[in-house]
């Protein structure tokens, strides 16, 4: 069966003309298609990637089904290729309606950026926090910042001891990079006058190119779950079209209006692990990702 995330997350109905959304990591799998959702939505949909041709292609798929799509190329990476991403944002529209951080990575191997900052991290949170720094102004009032997270995170302890890639694994380190997300949105909430944050977890989708950069294993136990049909593996893998359903409800939903600071699965609110829900902890990620970024919030 051919799903729409739309359809799925019970928005079809809902118009999106004259907004514009930012859909990071949108070249493949669930960012591909929360930005083709909202696209169809009438939204015009700033398309971002590290692959210049799978950008054009995305955006061009939207250009098709009637939408209006712009793909702007950016390594997340490193804080001033971060920075220069949102310049680019911000030199073409001056009103953001829609802010998805969906852009992830997996590594097996540990590294650390030209930051200092060991990669997952820099790229799975650093970025989100960066980007959106950059960018909220931008948000109106009823402005939605989404930022995509990982049932994953229950593995963190809340460590966050990022400067090293000593005793370096890959799974943990993803792991600890999603408890992240989940203690941005909600220290971004406490933030944000009017516009809301929310998370969510997409569910494991095989054919995601998250999985690139995994170990051997990794690889083979993902692409195996990939490779069996869906009728088999659909109680507990999801296509990216049926991954991208919550981040396309919370960006589009009327339902989820004014509500800010949650943690979503399966378009519903979902308790987090006890470790997420800790402020302390939200307060000391805050303060150590204004350190490594060298940037501050009011």
């Amino acid at each position: 069966m051919s799903h729409r995330p739309e359809a799925d997350a019970g928005v079809d109905g809902v118009d999106l003309s004259g907004r514009t959304a930012l859909v990071t990591g949108s070249t493949s799998g669930i960012g591909r298609e929360t930005a083709l959702a909202l696209g169809r939505l009438g939204a015009t949909v700033f398309v971002h990637g590290r692959d210049r041709d799978a950008g054009r292609q995305v955006a061009s798929a939207i250009d098709d089904a009637g939408g209006d799509a712009v793909f702007f190329r950016a390594d997340l990476a490193d804080v001033d290729t971060v920075h220069h991403l949102a310049d680019e944002i911000r030199d073409r529209t001056d009103r953001l309606d829609i802010l998805v951080n969906n852009a992830g990575a997996h590594f097996s191997a540990g590294h650390l950026t030209s930051d200092g900052v060991e990669q997952t991290f820099a790229v799975n949170h650093l970025a989100p926090f960066v980007l959106t720094h950059d960018l909220h102004e931008l948000l109106p009032n009823d402005g939605r910042v989404v930022t995509v997270s990982s049932g994953v995170h229950h593995r963190a302890d809340g460590t966050f001891d990022v400067t090293t890639v000593d005793d370096y694994d890959g799974l943990d380190a993803y792991a600890r990079s999603k408890l992240a997300n989940i203690l941005f949105t909600v220290g971004l909430a406490r933030r944000l006058d009017g516009p809301t944050a929310n998370c969510c977890h997409p569910g494991l989708v095989p054919s995601s190119h998250l999985w690139r950069e995994a170990s051997l294993p990794v690889r083979l136990g993902v692409g195996l779950l990939a490779f069996l049909p869906q009728r088999l593996v659909g109680g507990f893998a999801e296509t990216p079209a049926t991954g991208a359903a919550t981040s396309v409800y919370l960006s589009a939903s009327p339902a989820v209006e004014g509500i800010s600071g949650q943690y979503f699965s399966e378009c519903a609110p979902a308790d987090p692990s006890a470790t997420a829900a800790d402020d302390t902890l939200a307060r000391e990620l805050w303060d150590l990702s204004e350190e490594l970024t060298g940037i501050s919030w009011s």
